[in-house]
Parts: structure tokens; C-alpha cells; sequence
């Protein structure tokens, strides 16, 4: 499947994601951010199951720096994109944007890193899984 270098998954806002001053709750924007990367690495034809199975790695956040630009509100809907900036043998950095009608909300850098399944140690993602990965590398990123 082709995928482009900046993968966009749309989402709601409901009132499960706002605060009691009527605007999404900072930590649910984590969670949408999550859901744009898995369903990049699903429509890579690598959902967290099947890493998990084949591979016996799964992939955890390792540190993430975000910007809040501008708040999003009850019924908005969004665009969460994700793009792969950089790609290490045990280790990922996506750009990762929140969007509302093309005005920036947010803004964030998330490092993620590979972990065996079994223990949660670090470890290096397989070959295969960084074949998959390396074409969709953002060509403007440092490799």
C-alpha cells in the first residue's frame, strides 16, 4: 500500500476530550497523536498485533515535546499527522502536527522506541521492518 511521508488520520472531538472549560483536555491530544502513528504503521501493513506476533517487539514512547498553539473545541473535527523525520536501528522520530481546517492547534516531536515484547528492554527493530519503514522517511530529514 502506498502511504505518503506525512500520514494524516482525521478525528472528532467529543465531550469524553474536553475539560470543564469546554476544550480538549491536553492529555487527550497524546492519545489522538498515538492513534495517527498506529494507524500509519496498520496501513504499512504493520499493526501493533501482528509486530507483537511476527517480531516480538512493540514500539513505546521514549520522550515527546509538545507546543500548544491553539485550543480545539467540542464537535471540532481534526486532522493528526505523522511524519517518520528520523529512523535508527532501535528508534523513531515522527513530526507530529494537530490541525483544524488547516489552522495549527499543536505541534510535537515524539521519539519512539523499539522493546521486545517479552521484557520491555530496548532492542533493534528487525530488518524487514526497517525496509518497510525506510521509504516512507520524510526525504527533506536527516537520515
Amino acid at each position: 500500500m502506498s502511504v505518503e511521508p506525512r500520514f494524516s488520520w482525521p478525528t472528532r472531538i467529543y465531550w469524553e476530550d474536553t475539560d470543564a472549560g469546554g476544550v480538549v483536555y491536553h492529555a487527550r491530544y497524546v492519545a489522538f497523536m498515538e492513534r495517527a502513528r498506529t494507524e500509519w504503521m496498520r496501513a504499512l501493513g504493520y499493526g501493533q498485533e501482528r509486530m507483537r506476533a511476527e517480531h516480538g517487539m512493540v514500539f513505546a514512547v521514549r520522550s515527546m515535546q509538545m507546543d500548544f498553539i491553539r485550543p480545539a473545541r467540542l464537535d471540532d473535527t481534526l486532522q493528526v499527522s505523522a511524519t517518520l523525520v528520523q529512523l535508527k536501528k532501535a528508534s523513531m522520530v515522527f513530526d507530529q502536527q494537530i490541525l483544524r481546517d488547516g489552522e495549527l492547534l499543536l505541534s510535537a516531536q515524539v521519539r519512539i522506541a523499539a522493546l521486545e515484547a517479552a521484557s520491555f528492554r530496548p532492542r533493534g527493530m528487525d530488518e524487514s521492518v526497517l525496509a518497510v519503514l525506510q521509504p516512507h522517511l520524510h526525504p527533506e530529514s536527516e537520515h
